[in-house]
């Protein structure tokens, strides 16, 4: 059986840091696409940050420069780097797990980040 579980999340302020971790267990995902997604009410959720199984990165245009996305193929893990926090940063943050070519797809329950003035 496979979990996704997130950890990290929290209430700061702005310009803090914060740094969310996602623990898969079940299977080896160390070919998978990893990344975290955000969803605040009554909007869909966003792409943050995906990496790839050879370490390539993406961001979204908001969290360049301020974000940084690493994995541990060793023991199944994502972490996301949050520095210089800001009031649009606040979002439940999802960890996900995604295999193109097996169709695997796999979401964490999700963990709120929330910053305040």
């Amino acid at each position: 059986q496979v979990t996704v579980a997130e950890s990290g999340g929290g209430s700061v302020h702005i310009g803090d840091s914060l740094r969310l971790s996602c623990l898969a267990s079940g299977r080896d995902f160390s070919q998978h696409d990893m990344g975290w997604y955000r969803a605040v009410p009554k909007k869909s959720r966003e792409l943050v940050a995906t990496i790839t199984s050879t370490d390539v990165t993406h961001y979204a245009d908001a969290v360049k420069g301020r974000f940084t996305i690493s994995r541990d193929n060793a023991t199944n893990a994502v972490y996301l780097q949050m520095n210089t926090l800001l009031p649009e940063d606040t979002a439940a943050y999802y960890c996900w797990i995604h295999h193109p070519l097996l169709r695997d797809e796999y979401w964490g329950q999700g963990t709120q980040v929330t910053v305040s003035f």
